[in-house]
């Protein structure tokens, strides 16, 4: 039997994403969330617009989206509560957000250059996406109250990083979802990938055929 219900939030789980990106004296901002998905080599990121990572988006248009394995949870957790912005918003600070200026160094991850983009990849991650903004769009702006507190930022990936542990053996350029153990966010609450349940009738597909323009408009790019 289903039973209707009003949940406060509808976060069923997805991967967790550390973004970071450069504030304004020139400093790394590293920030948490998981309000993401992916389609081609664009990654579209749900934020909320008083936060230091939009306001960062917003000016630079520049980030590098850094995606920790279930063994980085604690991490992730350091995180938590924490923000770049100064004063702390109201809404954050009501919920026991704090200021934190050096965001690597609370969670205890190293910032490395990046190839494409000024702000740093966090070393530790198996997977950083150094990416750009393409466009932003705000959600929810026909309801008076939630307009201009929520966007959708569309990013493009312009290149991509990952450990050689987590490829797939004998076939280039593609990752093996046996290997790759993403950090999952779902109610508040982090989570791992259990075993595959069944085989896909989609796997059969060639990856190459998803292939999109992105990858060679980044391949123009030149390499820091």
């Amino acid at each position: 039997m289903h039973k209707t219900i009003e949940p406060g939030i509808l976060y069923f789980g997805t991967p967790v994403v550390l973004i970071s990106t450069l504030n304004e004296d020139g400093s790394p901002n590293l920030a948490p969330m998981s309000s993401a998905f992916w389609l081609g080599w664009r990654c579209v990121l749900g934020l909320g617009t008083a936060s230091q990572t939009v306001r960062n988006l917003r000016r630079t248009r520049e980030c590098v989206l850094n995606l920790p394995s279930v063994d980085l949870v604690g991490a992730v957790d350091r995180l938590a509560l924490t923000t770049g912005t100064n004063p702390v918003p109201s809404y954050k600070a009501q919920r026991g957000y704090r200021f934190e200026a050096n965001k690597f160094a609370r969670a205890g991850l190293t910032p490395v250059a990046s190839q494409t983009v000024e702000p740093p990849r966090a070393l530790e991650c198996p997977v950083q996406l150094e990416a750009v903004v393409e466009a932003i769009h705000g959600i929810g702006d026909e309801d008076e109250a939630l307009r201009g507190r929520i966007v959708t930022i569309e990013t493009r990936i312009q290149r991509v990083h990952v450990v050689e542990e987590i490829l797939m053996t004998g076939v280039e350029n593609r990752i093996d979802p046996n290997k790759w153990r993403p950090l999952i966010m779902s109610f508040q609450h982090f989570y791992g990938l259990g075993p595959q349940v069944h085989p896909s009738a989609l796997s059969q597909i060639p990856e190459s055929l998803y292939r999109s323009p992105d990858v060679d408009r980044a391949r123009l790019l030149q390499m820091a």
